[in-house]
């Protein structure tokens, strides 16, 4: 007697798309490294899916925690001898680092 596996895909369900809709999963499935199946199936179990950044992504990141950083120097350097300043640049830290909270969502 052979048991079969719960995780054993022997199954077929098709769907009829757009030729832009199939694009469109063929894109989001490669971005998060899954097959087109792969990605069907987390979609409709509502499982989350997450894209994998690209190098360009990961380097726009790198590049906004240096801005972070250095924003917070120049505002620590600011902070006695020009408050005004130091704010504005206080609010400018924040913004980035609120770009970079989204960024790893």
């Amino acid at each position: 007697m052979v048991r079969k596996s719960k995780h054993n895909k022997s199954t077929y369900i098709k769907f009829r798309c757009t030729q832009y809709e199939k694009k469109l999963l063929r894109i989001k499935a490669k971005r998060a490294s899954l097959s087109m199946s792969a990605y069907c199936r987390r979609a409709v179990m509502e499982d989350r899916i997450v894209e994998r950044i690209t190098e360009e992504q990961l380097d726009a990141y790198k590049m906004l925690v240096q801005y972070h950083n250095n924003f917070q120097r120049i505002r620590n350097m600011f902070h006695k001898r020009n408050p005004k300043l130091a704010d504005e640049v206080a609010q400018l830290v924040q913004e980035i680092k609120t770009h970079l909270y989204n960024f790893k969502k």
